[in-house]
């Protein structure tokens, strides 16, 4: 933990809430939408998301799944976005969604032409837009999270403190 946290608080709430009021609150909200109010399906969103979180590092992040309506991806899906390239378990949306996770983190100014007509091809614009707020939601936080060491302070739903040494 990089952030020195008062007795008796909890790491997130403190961090993102108490210690920077004027720009936490609002981060949180922009974090909170993009599981709110995305259009995008579950396993596009979810490739995208996984491969943020195996690029950052973040522990919280890796062991997060997101559920929509009691349905959250395979239990082996993770693996499949790390072999996002090869792997015979995604969809071309699937794959291009991991894949601009990656560029966007990664090699964010190698994003060709060619790169944009296959996703142009498969995504609208609205739902390009989106994926690119997420991902950069996903990048920033997750980040930002790791960083400080708050992604090993977080809680899962089940209660559960995430595991500190995933990669």
């Amino acid at each position: 933990m990089r952030i020195d946290i008062p007795e008796g608080k909890d790491a997130i709430e403190y961090v993102w809430g108490e210690l920077v009021p004027g720009i936490g609150p609002a981060a949180s909200r922009f974090s909170m939408a993009v599981y709110a109010h995305t259009t995008l399906g579950l396993r596009e969103f979810e490739a995208a998301r996984l491969r943020m979180a195996q690029i950052n590092g973040c522990a919280f992040c890796l062991d997060w799944r997101t559920e929509r309506d009691g349905h959250k991806v395979e239990e082996d899906f993770a693996e499949s976005v790390a072999q996002w390239r090869t792997t015979g378990a995604f969809d071309e949306r699937t794959r291009l969604a991991a894949e601009y996770a990656e560029r966007y983190a990664l090699d964010h100014h190698g994003l060709d032409e060619e790169f944009w007509a296959r996703m142009t091809a498969c995504y609208s614009q609205v739902e390009i837009v989106e994926l690119s707020m997420c991902l950069g939601s996903w990048l920033a936080f997750g980040r930002l999270n790791h960083v400080l060491g708050l992604d090993t302070m977080c809680r899962l739903p089940s209660g559960r403190s995430p595991s500190p040494n995933r990669e």
